[in-house]
């Protein structure tokens, strides 16, 4: 297997350039502390995209993000770039790929999981269902659920779904988890039998035992890390 996805394609329209060609203005900071370029520098961008600068909305007045405004031939020029560009996508499948497959994309998946919980910036709703009672989290009002607010267990419980998908798959690619469950020695012997057949059974030495209440717990948390990823398979997002 050989597999090369280059980055995404990114936008860039009349209020990036606008921001290029205003190199030189300062980067301000907004209401929440991030840095931002003047409102000047937007205006200048809606003027290139548009070629009109809206007013700001007034107190109470409802604006349709849906309306449709005017195009200027350089928007159009910019966004027909932007249509041309495509992502950078090279899959090789060779044949011993799919004489395992759950393994082979256990190796791919495996390290994704991990990179994602490590460098994420943001969490999607998780149903309770899904993660234990502790992380269940304070309950919301409707007012703070219409305002899109979080409880204080809502991160916590993503980084709980991740965990149980990464020792899922790291558990396929480690196949030797049933050992753990494993004490003693095996001593295994063959009767021979009066009617020329053999029986297997247990030699002195014998001492192997089987944890398979523990075992088969180990097993169900596999099987449900596999199911919380696909699941959740379409909120795997930075």
């Amino acid at each position: 297997m050989k597999i090369r996805i280059g980055p995404y394609t990114s936008w860039f329209g009349p209020y990036q350039l606008a921001e290029l060609l205003c190199f030189w203005a300062k980067e301000q900071k907004d209401e929440y502390g991030l840095p931002k370029k003047p409102d000047w520098v937007h205006n200048f961008g809606e003027w290139l995209a548009h070629g009109s600068v809206e007013p700001e909305p007034q107190a109470g007045e409802i604006r349709s993000w849906n309306r449709e405004r005017h195009m200027t031939w350089l928007y159009r020029f910019l966004s027909w770039i932007h249509s041309k560009q495509k992502r950078s996508i090279k899959v090789q499948i060779d044949p011993w790929d799919t004489w395992s497959m759950d393994d082979t994309l256990a190796h791919i998946i495996l390290p994704m999981l991990k990179q994602l919980k490590e460098k994420k910036h943001g969490a999607p709703f998780v149903e309770l269902e899904d993660v234990p009672k502790k992380l269940h989290g304070k309950k919301l009002t409707k007012k703070q659920k219409d305002q899109g607010e979080v409880d204080d267990k809502h991160f916590e419980r993503w980084d709980y779904v991740l965990d149980e998908m990464i020792f899922a798959f790291d558990s396929k690619i480690n196949d030797n988890w049933q050992e753990q469950f494993e004490t003693g020695e095996s001593d295994i012997q063959w009767k021979k039998l009066d009617n020329g057949c053999s029986e297997m059974i247990h030699g002195p030495n014998h001492t192997k035992k089987y944890d398979w209440k523990g075992r088969k717990a180990y097993e169900a948390r596999i099987q449900n890390g596999f199911r919380l990823f696909g699941k959740y398979f379409q909120n795997l997002w930075d």
